[in-house]
């Protein structure tokens, strides 16, 4: 376990330095690093429960649990914070919907348990058969249709109040575009203050159920249910775990190019820590996580890759979760603004895919390449559905399925008739 000493005199950072991860500057500054970090993934991380319909003090009192996990388990020495995720919106949403919330705790918790099983065989014999099976071609498919997936729902809440989705959008855009550093990556959470603001005025927010709701106190609990009835929900959750591969690995991969270091041996403690993390949220009822990559922002603008700072992080978010108030307000975000920031932010995780192959050079000249992609994005963004008799599998799942069997088959072809496809 890595134990904190201090940088230089724990004051200043020379441009030519960084934090890394066993380092701490002076315990004031190291608050306000950690600050930042709340600030950074609280955006996000709130958005997931309000979009699913789970308590967002739930999800954070589980998120900041999630992150100190994860920093036990991966010996302090891998900086990240574990915030909600994207990648299970679709699926939750459609068991929340047919099912109820406690059958989608369910798919959580079979996600989050392969997840671990993984990091465990990852651990234990190398990464090299995950990037086997996901070269960057696949791995930023998956991740780019699972944010492109998303579109009817951000559609849907922008069509309730247009006005309102108009102006939390621009925001969103006008301060990523106009301001630097830590503005500029709040760009989420500042579009939403204003979209809030906006909808104040226009009588959209509905505060009756703020006062009630008592400032310290536990946030909702909902126990799980598992059943063989529930068998396909579970197989609709499956696909997330290879975009929660995909973002871990990357996350560990960015801060080892930041910190000039080979992570490769944590990687499998990354993914066993998110995958226990995700388990341990939905036996109570919390949103599953992922590592952040705004937090990974913030490092890269501060060079500051503490941990101390992300313990602060993670227990400021306990301590959040514990405000049954702050919950209250949160859920007062009326659908408008919610459209307009889903808008931009379920577009930035399909970006986040095209990113992997950008940073990666993936060679779309190749036929293997682009039927990968486009196959499965098109199946994705049009939601195709197959089954029957009560089983439907989505776009998600048929165009994760796709992207993995093109590569995969023509790679085989190639191999076969001597041939780069």
């Amino acid at each position: 376990m890595a134990i904190w000493k201090l940088h230089g005199d724990g004051k200043d950072v020379a441009a030519s330095e960084i934090v890394l991860p066993e380092e701490r500057l002076s315990w004031p500054r190291t608050l306000g690093f950690g600050g930042q970090h709340i600030v950074a993934m609280f955006g996000a991380t709130f958005l997931v429960p309000l979009i699913t319909g789970f308590s967002p003090s739930t999800t954070l009192l589980f998120s900041g649990l999630g992150t100190l996990l994860f920093l036990l388990i991966t010996k302090n020495r891998l900086p990240s914070y574990l915030g909600s995720s994207f990648a299970f919106i679709a699926p939750i949403t459609a068991a929340v919907a047919s099912d109820g919330k406690s059958v989608a705790l369910g798919g959580i918790i079979v996600v989050g348990a392969l997840l671990a099983i993984v990091g465990a065989i990852v651990h234990l014999a190398g990464t090299g058969w995950i990037n086997a099976l996901m070269p960057p071609v696949v791995a930023g498919t998956i991740v780019a249709l699972i944010g492109f997936n998303l579109a009817p729902a951000a559609k849907a809440n922008f069509e309730v109040a247009p006005l309102t989705a108009v102006v939390t959008l621009l925001a969103v855009i006008l301060v990523a575009v106009l301001f630097k550093g830590m503005i500029g990556r709040l760009s989420i959470v500042v579009g939403v203050a204003v979209g809030y603001v906006f909808a104040l005025l226009m009588g959209e927010v509905d505060l009756s159920g703020v006062a009630d709701a008592p400032w310290i106190g536990l946030p909702e609990f909902i126990l799980p249910t598992f059943s063989t009835d529930h068998l396909f929900i579970y197989l609709m959750f499956l696909p997330v775990v290879l975009a929660l591969i995909a973002e871990n690995v990357g996350h560990v991969k960015g801060v080892a190019q930041l910190t000039d270091r080979n992570l490769d041996p944590l990687m499998g403690r990354a993914l066993f820590a998110d995958g226990l993390a995700t388990v341990i949220a939905g036996i109570g009822g919390g949103s599953p996580t992922t590592t952040y990559g705004e937090n990974i922002g913030v490092m890269s603008a501060t060079r500051v890759f503490s941990t101390a700072a992300y313990w602060v992080a993670g227990i400021a978010a306990i301590l959040l979760g514990l405000s049954p108030k702050i919950g209250a307000v949160i859920f007062t975000i009326p659908p408008g603004v919610l459209g307009g920031v889903t808008t931009a932010l379920y577009g930035l995780i399909g970006i986040i895919g095209v990113r992997i192959w950008v940073e990666n050079n993936v060679d779309f000249s190749k036929p293997r390449n682009q039927f990968t992609a486009g196959v499965a994005l098109i199946i994705a963004i049009a939601d195709f559905t197959l089954g029957g008799d009560g089983i439907t599998f989505g776009g998600i799942i048929l165009g994760t399925v796709a992207a993995l069997v093109v590569y995969h088959l023509m790679a085989i072809i190639g191999r076969v008739r001597g041939t780069a496809l």
